[in-house]
């Protein structure tokens, strides 16, 4: 290499240390007063030409600037690019002035700094526009932000599957957002690569720029989008420093509107790229540990950025550039807006209204910028807005949506994977809309099977809205306002082990409310055609079935000539960590299961779960038929849950951050005397509130309080049980161990203050 600096550029006594490189080879090469960097490329006419150009555009820009981007050093021949033989192979070489200054990754950050790297891009960028390079205008290179989807072939290399689908969500979020807007963009050529490893400061101001050759013909705020996603590396509020950034460009070389609108979409974009290119690279050369410096950051940042509203980011970026907020309506006009139309008799959550516009994962996002962590809503069982659910919808419904009296794969896939996660004696499945449809039908099953009328229900227990599912529904029409209990209803104590007679949870418990109940049953003055219970009943306020319960009472409703349908809208599908069905833990196999809610993950969707025995008595009576109940689209929605739930290893999430969740309960238990109880299992828990743990009188005043306080803190829990007074949690799947400790700490805080 000397003998080649020598005869090449006349270079005597010279000192050579080789560089980390993202992909090619460079050189630090000292003489006795200069110093340079050699760069070598692999051989290829387009990258010859690209780095043709890109000296081309640093002599045009030194002409303006002196000393702020590098200079080409000419070959002795008067060549700045050249074909030369190292190491026995031909590679392009050229030379460049070195640069003195540190690395912006490794200077303190300051606001001034910030407002230095604003200033010094905008200046470069109107020298830029004078540049009309028809070369790089057709470049096409998986780093400019506006060709996103070229990365989408460097997913798979993602290792860990959250982390992948993260990066899928943000590529939908760019095609929803950012695409259709992308052809009304300004665009010139722009340097694209303002990280902090390019970036040059001296004197607590950027002093250079270096590295040119991801440079493109681009909309002109992607030059943004990179300079503030890699120096809002490791910032705890990211949008205060791109903020700053974004306001000292905008008083050099001004900011459009249209461009803030999607400036959060194009920095997450950025970190998508950077993230699916070193995976890429890592998995081509695991010992590559420049592809992977700046991984850990970007991880870290794309999360905090998918905690952070989009509304938010866009509002920070309008007030930085001197832009009003957006106005919008007050919730008081949005309720009353809705209310023209909608009765009030379909309740909203909270003293104050929530108006939500969007959602990611554990997160909702309201219309005013604020991002609520859910830790309600277990109807997003794998999480809002999942992408491969999102893909599965719209890649089906963009094929077939049709009924089920024509034949079509989806329904017979589904139903096989569904049935799978049975026992085997459950082998017929029918689909309908909603978990309330569901109980309908199961009632309707029931009776045709059986040749009887009456209903045994738990007390407490909801079952869903229709009639029939009214009629079984304790906690509806034994409710001041309800319809009142039906002749044909025969209601049972619910074995609750915290405030009933029996409270041994060692099995002993359960088979003494086991043995009232058969009292019951026996005592019937007709046969009883099904018994119908959650294995936790979440109305009557997440309170788990005493042991031991259902193993006395199901022999027994079988021998009268009856079936046992156990409810797993809420608790099925895994949630409750330690069994995929909550009819498990109470060890035993009921007749049919009803399933809702979450199975499609939002999407409206219910199922009966049954037998073959079953399903060719009720086959004997008038058909069976939903519109909808199955459809290919509801199917592919459902299917891609299972299969997210697997992947991601849900279920053993649910168990692994639940009995952490709920561990933090009981230590808070300890420290306030007004909880009564924390029950539960998986990421379906309920905090029982009381006056005190003596009395265990209810306290619901202080439950709402709870509620609504951590409503005020951005965090979504909910109330329920006959006084309203159980604190019930039961979050996305996807929820972590970090989001569970933020809920019990903030529950903390309410408790303290009051």
């Amino acid at each position: 290499m000397k003998h080649l600096l020598q005869s090449e550029f006349g270079f005597n006594k010279v000192e050579i240390k080789k560089l980390n490189g993202y992909v090619n080879i460079n050189y630090l090469v000292k003489t006795g007063t200069s110093k340079y960097i050699f760069k070598t490329y692999s051989p290829d006419k387009e990258m010859q030409s690209l780095v043709e150009i890109e000296n081309e555009t640093l002599i045009f820009l030194n002409k303006a600037y002196q000393n702020k981007f590098p200079k080409p050093i000419q070959f002795i021949d008067g060549s700045c690019v050249k074909t030369l033989e190292i190491d026995g192979k031909e590679t392009i070489c050229r030379m460049l002035s070195f640069l003195d200054g540190e690395f912006l990754k490794d200077v303190t950050h300051t606001d001034d700094l910030f407002r230095s790297v604003g200033t010094f891009l905008a200046e470069m960028d109107i020298e830029l526009k004078k540049l009309d390079i028809y070369a790089i205008k057709a470049k096409l290179w998986t780093l400019d932000i506006q060709y996103l989807n070229l990365n989408k072939k460097y997913i798979n290399d993602i290792t860990n599957i959250k982390d992948r689908n993260t990066v899928k969500y943000f590529f939908q979020q760019f095609e929803e957002e950012v695409e259709p807007l992308l052809p009304e963009l300004r665009k010139q050529i722009i340097h694209n690569d303002a990280n902090d490893w390019n970036v040059l400061v001296k004197n607590g101001e950027v002093s250079g720029l270096i590295d040119f050759g991801d440079m493109v013909y681009s909309p002109l705020i992607n030059e943004l989008a990179v300079a503030i996603t890699y120096a809002c590396f490791d910032k705890e509020n990211p949008l205060e420093c791109a903020s700053i950034i974004l306001e000292s460009y905008h008083h050099k070389l001004p900011v459009e509107e249209k461009e803030i609108k999607i400036l959060y979409y194009l920095i997450a974009a950025r970190l998508v790229i950077s993230l699916c290119n070193s995976s890429h690279l890592i998995k081509l050369n695991p010992g590559n540990s420049y592809s992977s410096v700046s991984e850990k950051s970007a991880w870290k940042m794309l999360y905090l950025w998918l905690s952070i509203n989009p509304i938010a980011a866009e509002n920070n970026f309008r007030l930085a550039i001197g832009l009003p907020v957006k106005k919008l309506i007050s919730i008081k006009e949005v309720v009353k807006k809705r209310h023209q139309h909608i009765s009030p008799i379909l309740s909203l959550s909270y003293d104050k209204p929530i108006y939500m516009v969007r959602s990611a994962f554990q997160y909702m996002y309201d219309a005013y910028g604020n991002t609520f962590l859910d830790a309600y809503n277990n109807i997003p069982h794998v999480g809002h807005s999942h992408p491969k659910v999102v893909e599965a919808g719209q890649r089906q419904m963009a094929k077939l949506n049709t009924n089920t009296r024509y034949l079509y794969d989806q329904l017979e896939e589904y139903a096989e994977k569904l049935l799978s996660k049975f026992p085997p004696s459950f082998n017929k499945v029918y689909f309908v809309n909603s978990g309330s449809a569901a109980s309908d039908l199961a009632m309707r099953i029931a009776k045709i099977h059986t040749g009887h009328e009456k209903m045994m229900v738990m007390e407490h227990g909801y079952h869903g809205h229709t009639q029939t599912a009214t009629d079984i529904s304790d906690y509806k029409f034994s409710n001041p306002r309800g319809q009142g209990q039906k002749k044909y209803i025969l209601k049972t104590k619910i074995p609750d082990t915290y405030r009933g007679k029996y409270t041994n949870d060692d099995g002993s418990a359960g088979e003494m409310y086991a043995k009232e109940a058969i009292t019951q049953i026996r005592n019937s003055d007709l046969p009883i055609a099904a018994f119908i219970s959650e294995p936790v009943v979440g109305c009557g306020g997440q309170v788990p079935l005493a042991k031991a319960y259902l193993k006395g009472i199901y022999p027994v409703i079988r021998k009268q000539g009856g079936i046992c349908i156990s409810d797993e809208v809420q608790t099925g599908f895994g949630r409750l960590g330690d069994v995929f069905w909550g009819f498990e833990v109470q060890e035993v196999i009921p007749d049919i299961v009803i399933i809702g809610k979450p199975m499609a993950n939002g999407h409206p969707m219910g199922a009966v779960v049954t037998t073959d025995e079953i399903a060719e008595s009720f086959g004997e009576g008038v058909e069976f038929f939903s519109s909808f109940g199955g459809n290919p689209v509801s199917c592919a929605i459902a299917n891609s849950v299972l299969e997210v739930m697997e992947e991601e290893r849900l279920q053993e999430n649910a168990k692994v951050v639940g009995d952490y969740y709920k561990l933090l309960f009981l230590k808070l238990q300890i420290k306030y005397d007004c909880i009564g109880d924390v029950r539960g299992s998986g990421l379906f828990l309920g905090i029982e509130i009381v006056k005190d743990r003596k009395s265990k009188e209810h306290d619901t005043y202080l439950a709402h309080h709870i509620k609504n306080e951590l409503r005020n803190k951005n965090i979504l829990i909910s109330t329920d049980g006959p006084y309203d007074s159980v604190i019930k949690t039961k979050p996305p799947m996807c929820f972590s161990k970090e989001n569970a400790l933020m809920v019990v700490e903030h529950i903390d805080s309410v408790l303290k203050k009051y």
